[in-house]
C-alpha cells in the first residue's frame, strides 16, 4: 500500500479540542468534494496541482514521523480527503511507534484503521458525511462561508454521538476580513445552543506549518487572498 504524500510536516494543531497540541500533519492528495474556499486546494484543484507526489508506504512514513518529531507528538492525517484510504497499514505502524493517530475528514467513505481520534467536517453541498463515521466522530468543524453553512453543517449530524464537539469555524477569508455577517451568526448561534462552541484555525494567525520545510508554502487563493498570503 503507498500512500500520496502531498506534503508533512511538524507543527501543533491549530483547531478544535486539540488545539496547541504538537503535531505531525500527513497530508495526503486527492479530494472530490471541490469545496470553492479550500485552503489545502493543491491536493485537488486543477490549476495548483503539485510538479509530482510522493509514494510512500506505511512504515516509509512510520520512519519520517519518527525522525522528524519527538514522542508524544500525535500524527494527524489529514487532505485531500484521507478517508479515501485504507489507513490500516499507517495506523498500526505508528500505534507501535507509541504514536496517536487523529484523522480529519468529510466523511464520505468507510474509515478504514484505528484511529484514535476523529474529526469530522461535513460538506453538505457535495457529499454527505455516511451514517456510520458521523456515529464516530469525536468532534465536528463546520465551516461557515455564507450563514446558511451552519445549519446545513447541522443538518447532516444525525446520530452524533451527544459527547461530541461541535465547532463552528469561519471559513478563513471571512475570519482574516472580520466578516460580520459570519461572525455574528456564528456568536449568535453558541448563545442559543451551549453544545456549539466558536472555533478559529490559530495556526494560520501563527503561520506555524510554514516553518517546516516540508510545508507547501505556494499562495494558492482559494479560500483567501494571494496577496495577503492566505
Amino acid at each position: 500500500m503507498k500512500y500520496p504524500v502531498y506534503e508533512r510536516f511538524y507543527t501543533w494543531q491549530g483547531e478544535g479540542v486539540h488545539l496547541g497540541r504538537a503535531a505531525y500533519f500527513i497530508r495526503l492528495y486527492g479530494c472530490p468534494q471541490a469545496c470553492p474556499w479550500c485552503d489545502s486546494a493543491g491536493t485537488w484543484h486543477r490549476d495548483y496541482r503539485p510538479d509530482g507526489v510522493t509514494l510512500m508506504d506505511a512504515n516509509e512514513l512510520a520512519e519520517v514521523v519518527r525522525a522528524e518529531s519527538p514522542d508524544g507528538a500525535v500524527v494527524v492525517v489529514t487532505g485531500g480527503e484521507p478517508i479515501l484510504f485504507d489507513l490500516a497499514p499507517l495506523t498500526d505502524v505508528l500505534h507501535a511507534l507509541g504514536r496517536r493517530v487523529h484523522i480529519e475528514t468529510s466523511g464520505i467513505a468507510p474509515l478504514r484503521g484505528a484511529l484514535d481520534w476523529v474529526t469530522l467536517s461535513p460538506k453538505p453541498f457535495g457529499q454527505p458525511p455516511r451514517p456510520e463515521v458521523v456515529a464516530v466522530a469525536d468532534e465536528v468543524k463546520i465551516i461557515v462561508h455564507e450563514p446558511g453553512d451552519l445549519q446545513a453543517g447541522l443538518d447532516a449530524l444525525t446520530g452524533l454521538p451527544e459527547d461530541a464537539v461541535i465547532w463552528l469555524h469561519p471559513e478563513w477569508s471571512r475570519a482574516r476580513e472580520r466578516d460580520l455577517t459570519v461572525l455574528n451568526a456564528i456568536t449568535q448561534a453558541v448563545k442559543e445552543n451551549p453544545r456549539l462552541r466558536a472555533g478559529y484555525q490559530m495556526h494560520k494567525l501563527y503561520r506555524a506549518d510554514d516553518l517546516d520545510a516540508h510545508s507547501d508554502k505556494r499562495l494558492i487563493p482559494l479560500g483567501g487572498n494571494a496577496e495577503l498570503g492566505y
